[in-house]
Parts: structure tokens; sequence; C-alpha cells
């Protein structure tokens, strides 16, 4: 029943776009690692002079470990830049500063998808870890039972499942634009500021739109995985 018609339909077209994806992440990010910036300023440089550039003097550019963990922390203000990104001088690197850069001017101006994204974390993190687990426990314990009594219990947990799920997957949606609109003001901050020059602008655009696809195939993995699960419970109802 969990690996018929309905996955190759719903869920492994959206696998394989996140498995390209990330595969085109790596290959972009490995080649405009490896060009230097003109102006020979490193990550972290570049996020303070954007950061400054735009009025902002309350968020702490940190260091963090890891390749390409770099995100913007709202609740503590602090732009956290990975190890391939903080000391690194290369466009790649001053592009991925620039985008978390984005992140905080969308939080300093009360850019609305932002901020609805952070109310969205908490049921977002519950649902994605125990909402498709129950939609799925439900069914399958709806479709052997063989006492009609159960079959409303087991109903009932399917649909606990799929509300849940349904918020991780509405975090999923408002990701998009929020990712897409702070690679937008990344790139036009780099350009107004004369951080890079146009041909390096040009590798960063690469770069941040291989990375904006990973969001794109993530949200349309969460959005198939529950259209499924949607298609399996009609299924069992109708049965």
């Amino acid at each position: 029943m969990f690996m018929d018609y309905t996955y190759v339909i719903y869920v492994l077209p959206a696998v394989l776009l996140s498995l390209l994806a990330q595969a085109m992440v790596k290959s972009r990010f490995a080649k405009f690692n490896r060009v230097l910036s003109e102006r020979n300023i490193s990550g972290a440089q570049a996020a303070a002079l954007l950061l400054r550039s735009n009025g902002i003097m309350d968020v702490k550019v940190a260091h963090i470990s890891g390749t390409l963990t770099d995100n913007y922390n709202p609740s503590t203000k602090i732009l956290n830049l990975s190890d391939s990104t903080y000391s690194s001088t290369s466009i790649a690197a001053i592009g991925v500063a620039a985008h978390e850069t984005g992140h905080a001017i969308q939080h300093d101006v009360g850019y609305g998808p932002l901020a609805l994204r952070s109310i969205l974390v908490p049921a977002a993190n519950i649902g994605s870890r125990f909402g498709p687990t129950l939609a799925i426990l439900g069914l399958i314990f709806g479709y052997s039972t063989e006492a009609e009594s159960l079959i409303p219990i087991f109903q009932l947990i399917t649909n606990i499942g799929l509300i849940l799920f349904a918020a991780s997957v509405i975090f999923y949606l408002v990701t998009l634009p929020v990712e897409f609109d702070a690679s937008r003001r990344a790139l036009k901050i780099l350009k107004e500021t004369g951080t890079l020059s146009p041909e390096e602008l040009s590798g960063v655009r690469k770069v941040l739109w291989a990375a904006a696809m990973t969001y794109v195939a993530s949200a349309l993995t969460a959005i198939g995985s529950f259209v499924r699960l949607l298609v399996l419970t009609d299924r069992r109802r109708n049965r």
C-alpha cells in the first residue's frame, strides 16, 4: 500500500528534483568558491559591510562550524556564517553571506512572510516529526482491522496526523517567498554597494538560484507526500 503508484506519482519526482538541486548547489558552490573576489573581502566582512550599509547595527556576525550551515536567527539577532563562508574571500562565500544578510534586512523592515515563518516554526517542527507517522499508523491499522468499532479511532489518528503534517507543508510554502526575497535583496545590495562586479554578481546569481531550487524541491516533496496521504486516506474511507 505504501510503495504503490501514488508514491511514484506524487513523491518520487520531487525526491529526484531534490537530489538534483542538492547536487547542483554543491557543484556551483564548489565552482565559484574557487573564484576569489576582486576586493578580497571575506564573507564575514561582506556581511558586516552590508549590514552597516542598511543601517543595521544590532546584528552580530558569528562563526559556526560546518559547511553551508549559514543562517540568521531573528530571536537573537545573530548572523551565523559557517566554515565555508566566514573567512573565505570567494564570490560564493560572499553570496551566501549576503543572502543571510538579506534575512537580517527582512527582519529589520518587518517582512511579513519572515514573521509568519517564525511563528510557524514550533508547529512545523511537531508536524514534520509526528504528522506523517500518525497518519501512516492510522491508515495501516485502519486497513488491517476487522473491528468496525475501531475504525473511527484510527480515522481520528489519521486526521490528527494530516492536520499536523499540514502545518509543516504550510511552513515549506511560506519559506519560498522568504528565501527568494532574501536572494533578491542580496543581489541588490551587493550591486548597490559595489561589493562585487557585474561579472562576479553573475556567478553569485547562479549559486543563489541553485540554492533556491533546494527549497522548491523540499516544498514539492512535502506537498506530494501530503497529497499522497490524502489519496490513501480517501481510498481507505471508500473501501
